[in-house]
């Protein structure tokens, strides 16, 4: 039976979303590759040059046969920006949740879906889903802009990340620089316990913790690792300073770039940070028009 004019059309998104997860979870972007071609011939330690070139032919691979990254192919978390005459419906959130459905069935995805009711899926009794496509996506952030567009980024976060993440108040004391070193404080131990370094730090600065969260995930959206601002990157130099290296094993390349997102600020002596220490494939990113 032959699809009706708007069949065709939502199927069209169901394909256009399935695809870009896919994308997301298998490809670098050539400002990635450019950063760790980059840090491969600046960097002077042996040991960190072999694991990044491991990490960067890697991806090559990966990109070549749209084949996952990394084993643990992460948790889809959705950005969509909508513009002045765009609208989005029910209908296309449904039809949205479905491509993610389809994209981790033909990444693959790991299944990471749990079974059973609220006290299950906390002790994880339950067991898994074999199913790939049963893992739901993190709740749809949608910010209005002002391009004629409506476009899905898709973020494919894994859990190493999560665990080392961080969201805590800051005394600012009227200074940007008190702000940045404590940042840096906090993102040194996470880096050098993550281990899939070199990392992408991402950060969010607002006024709660789900503000904070949410400008954490529009800058992994949003950056460039070829673009850094002086913000971003004192925070970048100032925590290659400590050495770390790729893995561990020492070099000037703990981190190849921050990506910041500084939000609206109230009055008082706090502000409330959101740190992802990314690791050495994230952010996978990948983006659609819809």
């Amino acid at each position: 039976m032959p699809l009706l004019k708007g069949e065709a059309y939502m199927s069209d998104i169901i394909n256009k979303v399935a695809d870009c997860l896919v994308r997301a979870g298998s490809t670098f972007r050539e400002d990635q590759k450019a950063a760790y071609r980059k840090a491969i011939a600046e960097e002077a330690n042996g040991s960190a040059c072999w694991v990044m070139r491991q990490v960067l032919d890697n991806a090559i691979v990966a990109e070549n046969n749209r084949s996952p990254l990394c084993d643990d192919t992460g948790i889809p978390h959705l950005f969509l920006e909508i513009g002045k005459n765009r609208t989005i419906t029910g209908e296309l959130l449904e039809e949205i949740k479905e491509g993610v459905r389809m994209g981790l069935r033909k990444l693959p995805g790991r299944p990471m879906a749990i079974k059973g009711d609220d006290y299950a899926r906390i002790d994880q009794s339950g067991g898994l889903i074999e199913d790939s496509g049963a893992l739901d996506a993190s709740p749809i952030l949608i910010k209005s802009v002002d391009e004629d567009v409506l476009r899905l980024t898709i973020l494919m976060l894994g859990g190493g990340p999560a665990i080392r993440g961080i969201t805590q108040r800051v005394f600012h004391k009227h200074s940007v620089d008190v702000v940045i070193d404590e940042i840096v404080n906090r993102a040194i131990p996470a880096v050098s316990q993550l281990g899939c370094s070199p990392c992408t730090l991402a950060i969010g600065i607002g006024r709660s913790q789900f503000e904070a969260t949410s400008l954490m995930m529009e800058a992994m959206v949003k950056g460039d690792f070829g673009v850094q601002n002086d913000f971003e990157k004192r925070i970048t130099d100032k925590v290659n300073e400590a050495n770390i290296g790729p893995l561990g094993l020492g070099g000037k390349h703990s981190v190849l770039a921050t990506f910041a997102k500084v939000g609206p600020q109230r009055a008082s002596g706090v502000r409330i940070v959101a740190l992802r220490p990314c690791c050495c494939f994230e952010p996978r990113r990948a983006s659609v028009d819809i």
